[in-house]
């Protein structure tokens, strides 16, 4: 299931559930829950353990929120419908609004991607920006309420231990009691329900394990001023490295080098270098000599496989508790799904609340959240599973498809149709079987071209194309270009504007009415 498949989120459609809700983890996962069920109890209480100071850093508790993450179309659509106005929210804080029909540099079997022409609008910023931006807009409502540096202790049950009733908290050294109608376990990764559900006369969810020993570095160069290029160049079985440089507040952009079955990431600028030169293209090692390192350091964080938790295979789970985000399925970070599925998971509880309440919750949740688990799942471990070192074997059916996608993407470098219906699958719009509709089957099978080597990106890094931008877009272009100062760009890279500067058409996102 995908954002074209999905009922949107519908203000106003959840009546009066109870007095609390307590969401543990302050995550996007955790902020999207808070946020939908602040429509149906007096008060919504977000447990964190870190401190959330007022203005975007990392926290503490979660390295990897220091890496670059991306928010594909999916999470972007779903943020506006929760948080009516969020893009401009970003934008005003210094996150990019960046087209990636003209600005995506994506190489893929052997070229780039083809351009569209439509016009298709793209949030960029680092993710503590995003969860502050989140954070905020949350604060903001009467209703919820924020515990930061508050440590989750364990649940509280009714006697016969069938529901959770709340939670118990370590706050300022202090234990207190949260007594609560409804309990969102958005811990991530390290989700302790498992184990409690163990321990308390139920039986833990079954996992899916597909190992990948993934280790990723990164770090933040200077951005040349109006230079807003996201550029990406995934890791391509057999090759296992692969890059991505997003655009971000402060004139910068986020680089991620990412291995998958490796033994350790680059540490130092010399390996890092030596990492991109490695890579089939150029243009990442180039813009790693040219810009200014900002970053003191290469942050690392491996990753040693994507995990699913099947909840919804689960006869029995206590009332009053629900699962979401990564505490239900990670994924393998190199493909920017995380932050947007966890969007869509509050969506499903939005539905689930509003077409039941809390009678029967847990399970109406699981059932519907699975579509949804669904289809990242399958398309990361699609990727992953062409790797001979991963364990596990792809169907008959998964086979053929990946030949399919790899003659797909061949073509998309020299037709721009094809590359912005790979566009709508990767940003979890559209199912991947969209991909065999009639109109684009024939693109694939016509000779259009797509087997010339191509190792020189076909976009100059000119000024954004701001003639297409929106005003509010415009204005923060330049205002990233004012604070950066006037005059030839020292770094070297093209500036000059693109050749075709029409504005284009938006792209519609292709949503379920309201």
């Amino acid at each position: 299931m995908t954002l074209s498949t999905l009922d949107r989120y519908r203000p106003g459609r959840i009546d009066r559930l109870g007095e609390r809700a307590v969401v543990l983890g302050g995550s996007i996962a955790g902020l999207c829950a808070a946020r939908v069920l602040a429509d149906g109890f007096d008060e919504v209480v977000v447990v964190e353990r870190d401190s959330l100071p007022d203005v975007p850093v990392a926290r503490e508790g979660a390295p990897q929120t220091s890496h670059p993450h991306a928010l594909l179309g999916a999470g972007q659509a779903t943020l506006e419908d929760l948080f009516p106005g969020f893009g401009e929210d970003l934008a005003a804080e210094g996150g990019l609004i960046v087209d990636v029909t003209r600005q995506l540099v994506e190489y893929q079997k052997g070229g780039y991607l083809a351009s569209g022409d439509e016009r298709t609008p793209s949030y960029c910023a680092s993710r503590p920006l995003f969860e502050h931006v989140v954070r905020e807009r949350l604060r903001a409502r009467e209703a919820v309420r924020i515990r930061d540096d508050c440590q989750f202790v364990g649940y509280r049950t009714d006697e016969a231990e069938t529901a959770v009733t709340g939670v118990t908290v370590r706050e300022d050294g202090a234990v207190d009691a949260i007594d609560a109608d409804l309990v969102v376990d958005a811990t991530g990764r390290a989700s302790r329900t498992p184990e409690w559900l163990a321990d308390h006369g139920f039986a833990a969810p079954p996992e899916d394990r597909v190992g990948i020993d993934l280790q990723y570095a990164s770090l933040r160069i200077e951005r040349p001023p109006g230079d807003r290029r996201m550029i990406s160049v995934p890791a391509d079985p057999p090759e296992t490295r692969g890059a991505v440089l997003i655009p971000i507040e402060g004139g910068q952009w986020d680089v991620l080098l990412a291995e998958v079955h490796a033994d350790d990431a680059p540490a130092d600028r010399e390996a890092v270098l030596a990492f991109a030169d490695d890579l089939p293209v150029d243009l990442v090692g180039d813009l790693l000599r040219r810009q200014r390192w900002v970053s003191e350091s290469v942050a690392r964080y491996p990753f040693p496989a994507s995990l699913r938790r099947r909840y919804e295979q689960l006869d029995r789970f206590p009332d009053g508790l629900v699962v979401t985000g990564d505490a239900v399925s990670s994924f393998n970070p190199a493909y920017g799904q995380g932050m947007s599925v966890a969007a869509l998971d509050a969506v499903v509880l939005h539905h689930a609340l509003a077409e039941g309440g809390l009678d029967g919750l847990p399970t109406r949740f699981f059932d519907r959240l699975a579509p949804v688990v669904d289809t990242a799942w399958r398309m990361a471990t699609g990727v992953d599973y062409q790797y001979p070192q991963t364990e596990g074997e792809p169907s008959l059916g998964e086979r053929l498809f990946n030949w399919y996608f790899d003659r797909l993407l061949r073509a998309a470098n020299d037709d721009g149709v094809l590359a912005a219906a790979y566009g709508e699958v990767l940003d979890l719009e559209r199912s991947p079987t969209s991909l065999l509709r009639p109109g684009i089957l024939a693109r694939v099978f016509l000779p259009v071209g797509g087997d010339a080597t191509e190792t020189d990106p076909p976009r100059a890094a000119g000024p954004s194309d701001e003639s297409s931008l929106s005003d509010s877009e415009s204005a923060a272009a330049d205002a990233e270009t004012a604070a950066s100062g006037d005059g030839p760009d020292p770094s070297g890279v093209d500036s000059s504007p693109a050749a075709d500067r029409e504005s284009t058409v938006e792209r519609e996102r292709p949503q379920r009415p309201t």
